[in-house]
């Protein structure tokens, strides 16, 4: 189904919202769109929406579930406003939200589903899910022109940390919230600007009335921003992104200074959730 504008799927689109859980993917270009598109497709979700000028070419078997919308992002609305607004539209299912060139991965998700995955962590009692947006890119040499290749991508297996959220009106540390640094936003930060140098993010979310995001992917409800409920560890996803690399390519800066993404803590992305958990990147919780 094809919407030619936010204001024609906000009319006439919201039969789409009415059971999740449901992807949304903002493309602010191309770069491997289809398969960002086909990835999450995989992973089970009811809807995926996408909201992009264009769209690419995709197998028949998948476009029952999957919702365009034409937009171009950087002439519309902010990310967070539009969000926002379908939160308000589909009150009580699960939304997720990414990039393209972005790939949920969350503990066994090989085998099981993302239903699965939210069905379980509702019964521990939890509204919202901590993802971590792990930065992948090529070993090859900034100026090649490659940092962005799913046979070559690599990621960082260490120098991630936290630091203590604190609150701007106490200053005093907030209650199980902390900021995550790490990969390429660390590594380059100079050519990071400082408020988009966290790795964490609030990406899988319950809807629900007067709940807002904000541009820093963090919420109005300051429990939905929280790693682990009171009791015990919870699960938390990862999000393998090319955007970071994308962005240091696009950026004369940089593509001038930098020769090489990859360093001494570089190894082979595998595409596999269980990297991921070896690395500590994603955790399971109580979910075996």
């Amino acid at each position: 189904m094809d919407y030619a504008n936010l204001d024609h799927f906000f009319k006439s689109g919201k039969h789409h919202l009415k059971k999740g859980p449901i992807a949304l993917i903002f493309a602010e270009d191309e770069v491997e769109l289809a398969s960002t598109i086909l990835h999450h497709t995989k992973l089970g979700f009811m809807k995926t929406i996408i909201f992009s000028k264009s769209m690419p070419a995709l197998p028949t078997e998948v476009q029952d579930r999957i919702v365009s919308v034409y937009v171009d992002l950087f002439n519309a609305p902010d990310v967070s406003t539009i969000i926002n607004k379908i939160s308000t539209l589909t009150s009580n299912q699960w939304i997720y939200f990414c990039y393209n060139a972005e790939y949920l991965f969350f503990p066994f998700c090989e085998t099981r589903s993302v239903a699965e995955l939210l069905n379980f962590h509702s019964e521990e009692r939890r509204e919202a899910m901590l993802t971590y947006v792990v930065d992948i890119y090529s070993k090859d040499p900034l100026t090649s022109g490659e940092v962005i290749s799913r046979n070559k991508a690599q990621l960082d297996k260490a120098g991630y940390f936290a630091t203590a959220r604190v609150d701007p009106k106490t200053h005093q540390p907030m209650d199980r919230q902390l900021d995550f640094f790490g990969g390429l936003r660390w590594r380059f930060e100079e050519y990071v600007p400082y408020s988009q140098r966290k790795i964490d993010r609030i990406s899988i979310f319950k809807a629900s009335k007067g709940l807002n995001i904000s541009k820093n992917y963090t919420f109005n409800n300051q429990e939905y921003n929280t790693y682990a409920c009171r009791w015990h560890n919870n699960l938390t996803a990862a999000i393998i992104s090319f955007s970071a690399a994308k962005a240091l390519m696009n950026n004369p800066d940089p593509k001038s200074e930098i020769k090489d993404l990859s360093w001494e803590h570089s190894t082979p992305f595998k595409w596999q959730s269980s990297q991921l958990l070896d690395l500590g990147l994603i955790e399971p919780g109580q979910w075996f």
